[in-house]
């Protein structure tokens, strides 16, 4: 008999803040403007998070060592392509689909985690996102009702 090990919400800090970031700009373009406006240093990360076989997401990845700080930015959706396979009429043609990093939050396009022990920079980390001119909105997320809290866990 195998034994199952579950990690604990004690084992799990919440000491981050979430920012749900929505934007028509390219991740790339958004990391460029968060750089200029946050004087932060977000650089593509070599690995992509995982969450199944065919399902990653993009990360941008930022260590503050002034600040004890890290940064972590990523999309919150992956479209993959799939087959169709059922002989139909549009047979040749491929279908795609939308998966969410935080299934709850669909019309969010990014999210800033800012990992840190003391969390007071918020007002000024948001009134530097909004200055973006291609950012629609930015806000917090209040991480401890969210159901898929484990997809943030990176």
């Amino acid at each position: 008999m195998a034994a199952v090990h579950k990690i604990s919400e004690d084992f799990y800090e919440d000491s981050f803040i979430l920012i749900a970031l929505h934007s028509s700009l390219e991740d790339h373009s958004l990391v460029y403007a968060l750089n200029l406006c946050l004087k932060s240093n977000l650089k593509r990360s070599k690995t992509d998070l995982d969450i199944s076989k065919n399902i990653s997401f993009p990360i941008f990845e930022w260590k503050d060592m002034v600040h004890d700080a890290n940064w972590t930015l990523i999309t919150n959706f992956s479209i993959k392509e799939e087959k169709a396979g059922q002989g139909g009429l549009f047979d040749n043609e491929p279908s795609y689909r939308t998966h969410y990093l935080v299934p709850e939050h669909k019309d969010v396009d990014y999210f800033l985690k800012v990992e840190m022990d003391e969390v007071d920079d918020c007002d000024l980390i948001l009134k530097g996102i909004l200055k973006i001119p291609k950012v629609i909105t930015a806000y917090t997320v209040d991480n401890k009702n969210l159901k898929s809290k484990n997809n943030l866990i990176f």
